[in-house]
């Protein structure tokens, strides 16, 4: 066989926003391109998940797919875990939330490996029951961990000894971070990573399934070892 029929098949879910392009102007489903192009530097091959609220949909995605990344994006909305909105928590999608809170049940079911970045770190906090803090600025003093716009912060973590996060990207490293919530509580995942603030920046579950999420985007830089260690437990996972 040849290593496309091979490679593990990645899904990514998307953004739904009204973008332009040529002469359109209109709704579409958006991803920037580091995601696919991370994952096919590592060996998979990348399939864009967007949004779907047809019963079902997320079990018949799931029994495709060899791995799944949640990816980044707008804030979850707050009621998803009982919380009242904070002033600067805004412009939740609804239909992404149900969407991938459905993903991550699927793949619960059948044991799929999943890596979470950004949002979809604190997508699978909630979907395990957990909570988020809305404005992280408010618990650490400073805006390092999203200076707005479209720059990225530049974060310095240090990950937990013996953990799978720790095998992937080493003892401390520096991230690319844009966000504004954090997560809060996790129920069963282990923190593996801290920024020296105290931020919550990477939680693994127990156990051999590669369930990951990461505070920071992976994709962005040219060490990908989260991704490469996807790759692999999907590439056990389709064998």
């Amino acid at each position: 066989m040849t290593a496309a029929v091979t490679a593990p098949l990645i899904g990514l879910t998307t953004y739904r926003e009204v973008a332009r392009w040529g002469v359109w102007d209109q709704r579409a489903d958006l991803l920037p391109a580091q995601y696919a192009e991370a994952v096919v530097s590592c060996g998979g091959v990348p399939v864009l998940l967007p949004p779907v609220s047809t019963p079902g949909a997320a079990d018949i995605a799931v029994a495709r797919l060899d791995g799944l990344v949640i990816s980044g994006g707008a804030d979850v909305e707050p009621a998803q875990y009982d919380a009242e909105p904070h002033p600067r928590t805004a412009a939740w999608r609804p239909d992404r939330d149900a969407w991938e809170l459905a993903l991550l049940g699927a793949a619960d079911a059948v044991r799929l490996p999943v890596l979470g970045v950004c949002r979809g770190m604190q997508v699978m906090a909630v979907h395990a029951g957990g909570s988020l803090d809305q404005h992280t600025p408010d618990l650490v003093g400073h805006e390092l961990h999203s200076p707005g716009g479209d720059e990225f912060g530049s974060v310095d973590v240090s990950t937990t000894p013996g953990t799978r996060v720790a095998g992937l990207v080493g003892q401390s490293l520096t991230v690319n971070c844009h966000h504004h919530q954090s997560v809060a509580s996790h129920p069963g995942f282990v923190a593996v990573a801290h920024a020296a603030d105290g931020t919550l920046e990477a939680m693994e579950a127990d156990g051999a399934r590669f369930c990951v999420g990461v505070q920071w985007h992976p994709e962005t830089v040219a060490d990908v070892g989260l991704l490469a260690g996807l790759i692999r437990a999907a590439a056990a996972y389709r064998s």
